[in-house]
């Protein structure tokens, strides 16, 4: 996925914004208060891999240190009929008493100025109704859902009618999700620190329904650290505040922050997993394994040769420990 970076933007150090809400933001209540806490998916790629090479030196390590944590499931093109793929997995959960965390990709255009994730729904009809049944399949269980990594980050490619084109499907989704999946809590993806300016993406965000939303999503496949997310989450509020007189909470994928960043966003060497799944943290609403650490983020890097999403076991292994 893109992750170009343009300078980090200086915000203020991030207070629980979360309290002040939009008066359009989403009723539904906490859904972890509606559970027993978040849910490990038993089919994450770690998980499939750990079980099927037991005699692998890495696998203990890989089983007990990430496919233990609980970490999102991504749809997309792949899902088969997204209804059923996501009433299952959130069924599961359920059935666990867990908090499901999901991930929708299937954005038309999806990573258009940047490739390495390409393709997504063939026309914003088809993703209209893409999205319309994956919250169907959520119905009114409880649910995370982070939509659309990447789609605020670049526009530099796209003609201003493609925009439009675009945050009017965010905020059809974000319609279809209030009215489909009321106890469903979803972010709207707004890139990291180091890709728009918190001015630029708090536009984006009010622009793409974000009021309709719980909030924001913050370095979903990336490296910076969780503080440096929180003071730019404290920005991108800040000006929400001036501007459209609301803030929101914010979530922060932490699966691959733990090393920070070292400029680079696509498989660096030398990184390491973060802070486990969580409520709550640095003034974030919740820190959340949203990128399943050991998953390739394309052919680049120490990932060089795999495709985005491949697990590397390897990578993973190396990810535990910082090396």
């Amino acid at each position: 996925m893109r992750r170009l970076l343009h300078g980090v933007v200086a915000g203020l150090l991030a207070l629980p914004l979360f309290l002040v809400s939009s008066p359009t933001a989403q009723a539904a209540p906490n859904p972890l208060a509606m559970t027993s806490g978040f849910y490990v998916d038993p089919n994450s790629s770690p998980a499939v891999w750990s079980a099927a090479n037991p005699g692998d030196g890495r696998a203990a390590a890989i089983r007990d240190s990430i496919a233990s944590v609980p970490s999102a499931r991504w749809f997309g093109s792949w899902s088969g009929d997204i209804g059923s793929a996501t009433s299952s997995f959130v069924g599961a959960a359920e059935s666990a008493d867990k908090l499901p965390i999901l991930v929708s990709y299937n954005m038309y255009g999806r990573d258009a100025c940047g490739g390495h994730s390409g393709g997504g729904a063939a026309s914003p009809s088809e993703y209209a109704n893409w999205i319309s049944a994956f919250a169907r399949g959520i119905g009114s269980r409880p649910a995370v859902v982070i939509l659309e990594p990447d789609a605020l980050g670049d526009y530099n490619c796209m003609t201003q009618d493609q925009i439009n084109e675009r945050q009017n499907m965010l905020t059809n989704a974000l319609t279809q999700f209030r009215s489909q999946a009321p106890n469903a809590w979803v972010y709207l993806d707004a890139g990291n620190p180091g890709w728009v300016d918190a001015s630029t993406m708090a536009d984006r965000l009010h622009a793409s329904g974000l009021s309709l939303a719980r909030g924001f999503s913050l370095n979903v496949s990336n490296y910076f650290p969780t503080a440096e997310n929180a003071s730019y989450a404290g920005s991108v509020n800040q000006i929400l505040s001036q501007r459209r007189g609301y803030t929101k909470p914010f979530v922060v994928d932490t699966s691959r922050n733990g090393n920070g960043s070292n400029g680079e966003w696509c498989n660096p060497g030398g990184r390491r997993i973060g802070t486990p799944t969580q409520e709550g943290g640095n003034g974030a609403e919740m820190l959340l394994w949203i990128k399943t650490p050991g998953e390739s983020d394309g052919d680049c890097g120490v990932g060089a040769g795999s495709t985005a999403g491949q697990f590397l076991p390897e990578v993973a292994y190396k990810m535990i420990y910082g090396y």
